[in-house]
């Protein structure tokens, strides 16, 4: 299982002259590295253990003759620098300070000159919103014939019942390399929502958001600001994992949006795409299409069992 589940990859800034430049992009200058580079730059003395092939056992520490393992030993478990200690405190404090749980970003320097103390950097403090609304209505118990969309992997709480339109990217036009592209038809579209002030719903295949334009549409938060739910849909040829990002999340429940994952193709979820075609779009293109209800969309969320769905009107 260590094997199996081990990190491989690693982000890194990179600095390189020849190649980094400014841009307010934050997913720029970002290289994707396998974790051999990492031992390359001597960079996993405190934070990997050893997988040794000839015993078949994992030993603390990194040595050259075997695999290592990201498991982070000597911090957690030898109390080389006090992680969990500072955690504990910045959590504690900032709890306290802003009255609710917070989720920190936080940077770690161990490479220091001999004798001199190891840096904890706090980069982002930021509150989680808290949801106390209830939903009662047996979500599981309803036919998926009678929804729009059926989500078994839901973020979010509660009922809506003051949303009509629906946007969608059309499955049958996806390119994932026309996915740049896509993200700023997506976002025209949503600049619009903001000037009408109106919320909507919007459903594309793959990650939203994602870095990695072959993962999904790389929108930016702005460009998708006035979505108030957000449908992640894989494909036959084209599944996906659910987003795992932490501003994304962070967005989702600053701003109360639902969040689905569906991956229809292998009975994960219904999607009804037949019943939206029937509808007369208010914009559409070659990749997108706008359908406004005339009626608002119901929508329930339950987040203690990771179930929504819109119903059909």
């Amino acid at each position: 299982m260590a094997l199996r589940e081990t990190q491989k990859y690693f982000d890194v800034l990179d600095l390189r002259r020849n190649s980094f430049y400014p841009s307010v992009d934050d997913g720029v200058n970002i290289l994707n590295l396998s974790i051999n580079e990492a031992v390359n730059d001597n960079s996993l003395k405190h934070i990997a253990s050893t997988f040794d092939y000839e015993n078949h056992c994992l030993r603390e520490g990194f040595q050259d003759n075997g695999r290592p393992i990201i498991t982070f030993s000597n911090i957690l478990n030898h109390n080389v620098f006090p992680l969990a200690e500072i955690l504990k405190e910045v959590l504690e404090v900032g709890q306290r300070e802003m009255g609710k749980p917070v989720e920190i970003e936080f940077a770690v320097n161990l490479h220091r000159p001999k004798g001199k103390p190891k840096i904890f950097n706090l980069l982002q403090i930021r509150p989680i919103v808290e949801n106390f609304e209830t939903i009662d209505v047996p979500l599981e118990n309803i036919p998926w014939k009678d929804t729009i969309i059926y989500a078994n992997t839901a973020l979010g709480n509660g009922i809506m019942n003051d949303i009509t339109d629906f946007v969608y990217v059309k499955p049958e036009a996806f390119n994932p390399a026309k996915n740049h592209e896509t993200a700023q038809r997506v976002g025209r579209l949503n600049d619009e929502f903001l000037k009408w002030k109106r919320n909507y719903v919007l459903v594309g295949p793959g990650r939203w958001g994602s870095n990695d334009p072959w993962l999904g549409i790389p929108v930016k938060w702005p460009q998708i600001s006035a979505a108030r739910i957000i449908v992640e849909s894989g494909l036959s040829h084209y599944r996906i994992d659910p987003s795992q990002g932490t501003h994304f999340f962070q967005n989702l429940t600053s701003f109360r949006v639902g969040y689905f994952t569906i991956n229809p193709f292998i009975n994960d979820g219904f999607y009804d795409l037949e019943y939206l075609a029937k509808f007369t779009p208010v914009f559409e293109d070659d990749v997108l299409r706008h359908i406004r209800f005339l009626k608002p969309m119901k929508i329930m969320i339950d987040g203690k069992k990771s179930k929504g769905v819109i119903m059909k009107l």
